[in-house]
């Protein structure tokens, strides 16, 4: 059998299932066609330069009138997203694109998407540009000027498919194949965590966080009814010492303080080593002992119910590395080296505090000696009862890969490093990765399961809110294929909370809050924490809609973000405006530039969730209703029936997409009777709260099938408490609460059935609610 690849170069143009997506391609340039998924429906791209370099830039070829979205670092440790139709429109460290062809080649309008993965080549990393003649370039550079080449042949990889998310997917999955330098999320394992309700200490203390704080925190959202069930002792915990001499102290500096200090020890610092004092036997003379971190953490999880204490620290060890010949830490072989930020970098958003670094230098362990050093942190971390760490400031490894091979070599050992002593030491594969979007470092990870998705939650920061929305969603299109995406801890008492909690809800991601002891908002977080300090967690990483693509609801002032993702029974959508402020490639930073953003109105439709027939199973009709979190209001949409929406800046609605079901025949000529489970009504994810729905024949009180064919039990299962909806077409004849008769409520306008479910006396625990229509 004779197999056609889809993905070609010829007279000079790129073309993808018969669609010319570059024109003017080099003559340098070469494709290889990979294997198994990618034989047909991708490519490798290579090309030659005249001699040997540590960095190349290569012209691809012209990129005119196609709309396309990309992830881009707009500083070193973070990307953001953007969109354009032209080469010119390519932001520098693109390291995702994904585009849209609706023209010619047959294909009646109908869309092909190509995504494009810039790679990993031996010592090398690529990443995508664009030049002002719309040209689309390719960058590579080893990050060490002793390690050159003059060509590359598996430099990006093009993939390219009907359905945007499952090329995406089968693109990500050619390259794990290929490399085999890291695994895709679904074969990782997810840390427990995600599944329950968490508090940070960062916004809340800051680098002041003590053992007393952290308890008081504990302790102010478990009085509310949202007792913390994981913990992350943030910043602030270490022994540190700071090379800030006066000699060197400038503003620019200043800024840039935390990586003027460095680690001097790898246990707590002395604000959580309280002294206590016992009388002895004699009566006389007390004995002294410390109660450190173990205390700390065995507290935590005794006295307060926590299940898991994660802690921080910079992949460095500390912002400003380990301080070299620190007493105890001889053997890691720490030496000053100064970071070299790439071109690319440079050329969006240098980092300030990056001045730091090359005034005063970074203390690095040798790299033969990282295993060494996070064997013995994390040994000493699980003494004292921690379950992982959150590490942080990653993508510092790539600034100073001169003398050791590059920055991919670099990146490499230490994460191999990290992740072999995560796998001695936490075996629930407890590590949270933080500011490390480099692809250095995605395609290195083989274990690593969570991802921090953009820039921080910043709560001082008006103009911040409506960007970490459409960042952290944007983001996950790309991040969410390697690992689950991380989108940041909040405020749950702040004017932005609501917004960024129904978020989190939809987002697939951890929930928690930085919240000061005192400061919370239970009736919020109500919304998103049972009883038990369980949350109800989507099953995928959330991601913009098809709709939402190529359009960009920060900055068009026309359109809004529309979030996906999926439940076991039903879907959701959430819609948000955030429109206003974004990252400026004239300014080089994130600025406001609409103050005042207008009322924005869209629609929403069921296939909106992309997998919805997979949830809705065989035979679905296409019908739905719909469940509007904020309004209260349940619809019937038949197939391809949109519902409007419309917002101001900084509001939202979560939209739960339930398919419609025949259960029972309807009798008298009618259409049957039709059946949709919804969920807890008054929680921002409804639908999380359904585990199972299944029709069964309705028995009567002496268990025979009852006479009237009609009649059918739908049999649930449901996690939490409060009010549990579901719609169906007739009103039901019963409804049962663990075997128990009970109370429901019913509306003939909307069908909406309604009943109240009790606080569960177990953790975890799933009720059987049966609905007999």
């Amino acid at each position: 059998m004779t197999v056609t690849p889809r993905i070609t170069v010829a007279e000079g143009r790129l073309v993808a299932h018969g669609r010319t997506i570059l024109t003017g391609v080099a003559d340098n340039i070469a494709l290889t066609h990979a294997s198994g998924a990618g034989l047909v429906d991708g490519a490798f791209v290579g090309a030659t330069a005249d001699e040997p370099k540590s960095l190349h830039v290569f012209t691809f070829g012209t990129l005119r009138d196609l709309r396309f979205m990309c992830c881009f670092r707009f500083k070193l440790w973070w990307m953001t997203q953007r969109m354009g139709t032209s080469g010119r429109d390519v932001p520098l460290e693109t390291q995702f694109m994904l585009l849209e062809s609706r023209d010619g080649g047959g294909g009646g309008g109908e869309a092909v998407y190509v995504v494009m993965l810039p790679l990993l080549e031996g010592q090398f990393r690529a990443a995508l540009q664009g030049n002002d003649r719309d040209e689309l370039e390719i960058c590579i550079e080893s990050g060490d000027k002793a390690v050159q080449t003059a060509q590359g042949t598996y430099m990006v990889y093009v993939h390219a498919g009907a359905n945007p998310f499952d090329t995406i997917t089968q693109a990500v999955k050619v390259v794990e194949r290929h490399l085999q330098t890291f695994h895709h999320r679904e074969k990782k394992k997810l840390p427990s965590f995600l599944d329950w309700f968490g508090w940070c200490t960062w916004d809340a203390f800051y680098t002041d966080v003590t053992a007393d704080g952290v308890k008081q925190g504990l302790q102010s959202l478990a009085e509310g009814g949202t007792p913390p069930r994981f913990l992350i002792i943030d910043d602030g915990w270490q022994q540190i010492g700071s090379e800030n001499k006066e000699d060197a102290g400038n503003a620019v500096v200043q800024e840039g303080a935390q990586f003027a200090s460095r680690l001097i020890g790898i246990k707590e610092n002395t604000k959580f080593q309280k002294t206590t004092t016992t009388a002895m036997a004699d009566g006389g003379e007390t004995a002294a002992s410390a109660a450190g971190l173990k205390a700390l953490v065995e507290e935590a999880k005794k006295e307060h119910g926590v299940k898991y204490v994660y802690v921080w620290h910079a992949m460095a060890g500390y912002w400003g590395g380990v301080k070299p010949a620190a007493e105890g830490m001889e053997h890691y072989e720490s030496a000053v080296a100064f970071p070299v930020q790439s071109p690319g970098v440079m050329g969006n958003q240098p980092d300030i505090v990056m001045d730091s670094l090359s005034v005063l230098g970074l203390g690095l362990v040798h790299p033969r000696m990282a295993l060494a050093f996070y064997g013995e942190l994390h040994a000493y971390l699980a003494s004292c009862g921690v379950d992982g760490v959150k590490v942080d400031a990653q993508n510092i490894i790539e600034t100073l890969g001169a003398g050791h091979g590059g920055r991919v070599s670099l990146t490499r050992a230490f994460h191999r490093a990290l992740e072999a002593s995560v796998a001695r030491s936490f075996p629930d594969n407890g590590c949270i990765s933080c500011m490390c979007h480099n692809t250095d470092m995605l395609y290195s990870a083989r274990q690593t399961a969570v991802v921090r998705a953009s820039d921080d939650f910043y709560p001082r920061d008006p103009a911040s809110h409506t960007i970490h929305i459409s960042s952290v969603a944007y983001n996950t299109l790309f991040l969410g294929e390697f690992m689950q995406p991380d989108w940041d801890m909040f405020h749950s008492l702040h004017p932005a909370a609501e917004y960024h909690g129904a978020a989190r809800a939809i987002g697939g991601c951890p929930i928690y809050v930085s919240d000061k002891p005192g400061n919370h908002n239970f009736e919020l977080l109500k919304k998103l924490v049972l009883p038990d300090g369980s949350v109800l967690r989507a099953r995928l990483p959330g991601r913009p809609t098809r709709d939402c693509l190529f359009v960009d609801p920060a900055r068009d002032g026309a359109s809004l973000l529309k979030i996906w993702n999926v439940n076991k029974c039903t879907g959701v959508v959430g819609v948000f405006n955030c429109q206003g402020a974004g990252w400026c490639r004239i300014t080089k930073k994130t600025r406001v530039h609409d103050a005042a953003p207008g009322t924005l109105t869209g629609s929403v439709r069921a296939d909106d969730v992309d997998a919805i027939a997979d949830v809705a199973g065989t035979g679905w009709t296409g019908d739905a209703v719909v469940y509007a979190h904020r309004s209260g209001e349940l619809i019937r949409l038949p197939k391809g029936a949109t519902l409007p929406v419309t917002l101001k800046v900084l509001e939202f609605e979560l939209f739960h997409v339930c398919p419609v079901m025949t259960v029972a025949p309807g009798g008298g000529g009618g259409g049957g009777v039709t059946f949709a489970p919804i969920g807890l009504l008054d929680m921002f994810n409804s639908g999380g709260a359904v585990e199972e729905c299944d029709v069964v024949r309705a028995l009567d009180a002496a268990g025979e099938a009852e006479a009237e064919a009609e009649a059918a039990v739908v049999r649930l299962r449901v996690r939490g408490c409060g009010r549990f909806g579901a719609y169906s077409s007739r009103r039901p004849a019963r409804c049962a609460l663990d075997a128990a008769e009970v109370e429901f409520s019913y509306d003939a306008d909307t069908g909406l059935v309604a009943l109240d479910v009790p606080v569960p006396a177990h953790e975890l625990y799933k009720w059987t609610v049966e609905i007999q229509v």
